[in-house]
């Protein structure tokens, strides 16, 4: 399959809804292996399709060590939240960012799998916390929007110099 890019914020593209998937086709399959093999490059241990610029309810996660827990969800749907908890959170779309989020500590979602066929599961810890996460980008939502505005306006100061080093010794390493 193909590795897709990530787009990173604050990409306004990021604050796309994504729309419900309709059709259940090789399309959406290889989009899936895509976003499987684009989250296993860069680390990651979810994504959402928001994040490579296809604004469709889909997302991948895979919390194991060996890529044997793979979890699809398309057109996820919270049902129900239990619990509190907070969790230091990390984005592949906030490179190298880091911060505490308040979240559910138990979910319940209905979800269809990428062939279409529904399933409702539950999820505790950092699978509800992924999960969640996840399922912001779908609406639009990064955690960095739980930060207050000082915080926010500052990891993206901090990000913007950062890519205007990455640039600069690229163009020194040409």
């Amino acid at each position: 399959m193909a590795l897709r890019t990530i787009l990173e914020f604050p990409d306004p593209r990021l604050r796309i809804r994504a729309q419900p998937v309709e059709r259940f086709d090789r399309e959406l399959g290889e989009l899936v292996e895509d976003m499987f093999d684009t989250m296993y490059a860069a680390r990651g241990i979810g994504l959402a399709a928001t994040q490579i610029d296809v604004h469709r309810r889909v997302i991948v996660a895979d919390l194991s060590e060996d890529g044997s827990g793979r979890l699809v969800l398309v057109n996820p749907v919270i049902l129900a939240r239990e619990g509190r908890q907070r969790c230091e959170e990390g984005c592949l779309s906030v490179p190298e960012i880091r911060a505490e989020v308040e979240r559910a500590e138990r979910i319940r979602l209905r979800a269809q799998d990428a062939e279409g066929e529904t399933f409702e599961m539950e999820a505790e810890g950092l699978l509800a916390v992924c999960i969640q996460h996840e399922m912001d980008h779908l609406e639009g939502r990064l955690f960095v929007d739980y930060l207050s505005p000082l915080k926010r306006e500052m990891l993206r100061k901090r990000l913007a110099k950062q890519r205007r080093l990455e640039e600069r010794d690229a163009a020194q390493t040409r």
